[in-house]
């Protein structure tokens, strides 16, 4: 469940974005009871008891609500105390938040007596300032904060609290945001291109993204290893879902070879496994990149991630069990040599995906019957993205430009209308009027909603992407 939704007179309320929140039951000091979401009960619990320790003593006076509720709130406000009223301090039907489960709103318990007026609560300003202090240890954010009603549309309430989290509530703190504001710089979907430094795993490049833009929802699609440079395309949020079809992109390398050993890795960090006094040629090279097969099986590495029974290859390498390495048919499009001296060489290659450099180095080195490792390896393109269009890891930041998954796809779109809209939302399959071939984007409003793919001559949703 995504705790960072926002749900306001702009946004409303949508039910599929909760419907895997578990309700929990808590009471207040005159036994009414109510529901809140389980970690936002944990928050809440949390920090009563944190503000007991300084002598504040706070109740919850209003959690979960359902749209029915909330309609006969409205209703009975409006009686009691007038439509301005409503306007003030009451959401829409379809805007509360309440219909979260996320945010509870808490009243002062001064003289014994519980305070829950909203007029009688504003009065005490001096200690909901020291109450919302605490907010972001427990992952909570003052929902409506003072100075924000132009952007929250929303008066200040400074007993309506929401729990998004310790790291989400912490940045919206220290930054000085609303939750709109924070949506608005923080929940963003596309792919950046990394030049992945030397000596950091693919995932550690992941975890820094991820951490920039405060998602889980990060992703990256040709992993390199430690030893590797260059281009690593990583996917953002709804990005996340066309992985599969960016990763199928052929790459370019430019590859390091040490010539005279081979390591058990097939790469320089590796233990050298064999050695040899022989030294290499010009015309050793040129007859080894004039022959070296376009398409072959190449086997692969033992030191990686493909599973055999389960289990990943470098596991079993690790407990030095043997086992049987599986081979995968890959294309070698283009190799060049670029520059040479006798005990190493240095070249370009554009290969298909699944193949491994660190193997190719390896079958070049039995060809030319000398041992060979990978040295050093430097993607420089991967599909149509290039090392040139590439950003340092160090310089992303949350307003570092992102490939919309439109441009990064070069795949067709369509601009639907209202009535297609409403079956494509809903993931139905509708006619090929549009005569697709395989698969198309459809737009709305210039927003990505989902893609779609050719099966049969229909077209089915093969991707939701609103």
């Amino acid at each position: 469940m995504d705790y960072k939704i926002v749900v306001n007179k702009d946004k409303l309320y949508d039910k599929n974005y909760f419907s895997n929140r578990e309700l929990k039951v808590v009471s207040n000091s005159l036994d009414e009871e109510y529901l809140l979401e389980k970690r936002t009960l944990r928050a809440y619990l949390s920090l009563k008891d944190d503000l007991e320790k300084d002598n504040i003593f706070i109740d919850i006076i209003s959690g979960y609500r359902s749209i029915e509720e909330q309609e006969e709130i409205i209703e009975l406000f409006t009686k009691k105390y007038g439509s301005d009223y409503v306007n003030k301090y009451v959401a829409g039907v379809n805007a509360s938040e309440h219909h979260t489960g996320l945010c509870f709103d808490i009243g002062l318990i001064i003289d014994n007596k519980l305070v829950y007026d909203s007029d009688e609560l504003l009065k005490y300003d001096d200690i909901f300032i020291k109450i919302i202090e605490k907010l972001p240890k427990y992952g909570l954010i003052l929902r409506y904060p003072k100075d924000k009603e132009m952007v929250t549309k929303y008066n200040y309430e400074p007993w309506h609290y929401r729990y998004v989290g310790n790291v989400t509530a912490s940045l919206i703190r220290s930054n000085n945001l609303c939750l709109e504001e924070y949506d608005e710089l923080y929940n963003k979907s596309g792919v950046i291109l990394i030049n992945k430094p030397k000596g950091i795993t693919s995932r550690d490049v992941v975890n820094r993204v991820s951490e920039v833009f405060d998602t889980r929802k990060v992703g990256h699609n040709g992993t390199l290893d430690p030893l590797a440079e260059g281009v690593l395309v990583v996917t953002i949020n709804k990005a996340c879902k066309i992985n599969e079809l960016l990763t199928s992109e052929d790459k370019e390398y430019v590859a390091g070879v040490k010539v005279g050993l081979e390591t058990d890795t097939l790469d320089i960090e590796g233990k050298v496994v064999k050695e040899s006094d022989k030294r290499i040629s010009r015309d050793m090279l040129d007859n080894l990149f004039k022959s070296f097969p376009n398409k072959y099986l190449q086997e692969v590495p033992k030191y990686s991630a493909v599973k055999i029974d389960g289990k990943k290859l470098y596991e079993y390498a690790r407990e030095e069990k043997e086992v049987s390495l599986p081979k995968r048919e890959v294309l070698i499009k283009e190799l060049e040599l670029i520059s040479y001296d006798d005990s190493s060489f240095k070249f370009r290659c554009v290969v298909s995906k699944g193949t491994y450099i660190r193997s190719l180095i390896k079958d070049m080195g039995d060809i030319l019957d000398i041992p060979c490792t990978m040295e050093s390896l430097v993607r420089t393109r991967q599909g149509k993205f290039l090392i040139d269009d590439t950003v340092n890891l160090d310089s992303v930041n949350i307003s570092s430009k992102l490939i919309t998954i439109s441009d990064a796809l070069d795949i067709k779109r369509i601009e639907i209308d209202d009535k297609e809209y409403n079956l494509i939302c809903n993931g139905a399959s509708i006619s090929n009027h549009y005569n697709i071939k395989d698969k198309v984007l459809f737009i709305k409003d210039n927003r990505v909603i989902a893609l779609y793919q050719n099966v049969n001559n229909n077209l089915k949703c093969y991707k939701m992407l609103k």
